[in-house]
């Protein structure tokens, strides 16, 4: 079957309530689906097609697969889905809700997407992951995921030993910059009219970590590509090749506001996320969330495995409300009979 056949048969969607609908095909959404799917549970996957480490070079401490680029990784994950009979659907869901369930009490979900279409499900599963928002610094956002960092496990090996510069939020930047001074003897602290008292001025002194308590104006821009430096309002330049800022994570949420999810803040105003329990559960029977829409800081590996363990779990559900249901019918028929 010719490749562009395959991808058109790929994107039809299932009719009837299909077993499990994954709202975000990242690595937990994908992870999740491919669990359902081997489970031979009905599986659409709805993926807006804008995952968080789009602008990274490599997805790197995946074991097996380190500097692996995102994009290659997520089409292997559609296509290991695909192979097992699930459907991986490029979309944006507008409206996510709770339906009457079935005759036996079974949770049913409607799904609507922003072409029109509307799925049926008996489960969900929110992948949908976060949005990364930076500080308002001129120049800092055309640099992101390159030049401009936040975690030093994704990014810390590919610009060790390189000049870099700690953009100041909040009190998170402060162990931010402790474990970047893991990577280079050259670091500067930005504060950014954050706080830093004596003590920590003294631990950063001890440390070599220089402290800068002028304003930052913008991100200067290299001639050749990424950035040369960081000027101040004083008009001073700081030659700088790599630029760290602890982002503010916020869920991605939009469309899901009708399955009424609880939602926390992170301490520090660092963000906001989906409140689960074990394995991804949540108070809404029949919705599992897993990856960065719940745990922010959880790398792809650590995602991936969320997202399995959750659809697991989905298909135990399912499994349990199988057999409640075929049981129910057997005592019908006993009772008609």
């Amino acid at each position: 079957m010719p490749a562009t056949t395959t991808a058109r048969a790929a994107a039809e969607l299932p009719g009837g309530t299909v077993d499990a609908v994954v709202i975000g095909g990242g690595a937990a959404g994908l992870s999740g689906a491919l669990t359902l799917a081997r489970c031979r549970r009905s599986v659409v996957v709805i993926d807006s097609g804008t995952p968080r480490n789009a602008p990274a070079e490599g997805v790197h401490g995946l074991l097996g697969l380190d500097g692996t680029p995102p994009a290659e990784l997520l089409e292997r994950g559609r296509e290991e889905v695909r192979r097992y009979g699930g459907t991986v659907r490029t979309g944006e869901v507008i409206e996510a809700a709770a339906a009457d369930p079935s005759a036996d009490g079974d949770p049913r979900f409607t799904v609507t997407l922003a072409d029109g279409t509307t799925l049926h499900a008996r489960r969900l599963l929110v992948a949908t992951g976060l949005r990364d928002v930076l500080p308002d610094v001129p120049g800092l956002a055309e640099h992101w995921g390159l030049s401009v960092v936040h975690c030093p496990y994704c990014h810390g090996w590919e610009v060790r030993d390189e000049p870099i510069g700690v953009l100041a939020v909040g009190p998170a930047s402060l162990h931010h910059t402790l474990l970047f001074r893991q990577l280079t003897d050259d670091l500067i602290y930005f504060t950014r009219g954050t706080r830093l008292d004596e003590d920590t001025r003294a631990r950063f002194a001890a440390r070599s970590i220089r402290i800068v308590d002028t304003p930052v104006d913008q991100v200067v821009a290299a001639e050749g590509g990424g950035i040369a430096g960081v000027r101040l309002t004083d008009g001073q330049i700081v030659p700088r090749r790599v630029l760290a800022v602890a982002t503010t994570m916020r869920a991605r949420s939009a469309g899901l506001e009708g399955l009424g999810l609880p939602m926390q803040d992170l301490p520090g105003g660092m963000g906001r996320h989906f409140v689960t329990g074990m394995a991804g559960t949540t108070e809404v029977p029949g919705v599992w969330v897993a990856g960065n829409a719940t745990d922010p800081t959880a790398q792809v590996g650590a995602s991936a495995a969320a997202g399995a363990l959750a659809g697991a779990r989905m298909n135990a559900d399912l499994a349990t409300a199988d057999t409640e249901a075929a049981l129910a019918a057997a005592q019908r028929d006993i009772t008609h009979a």
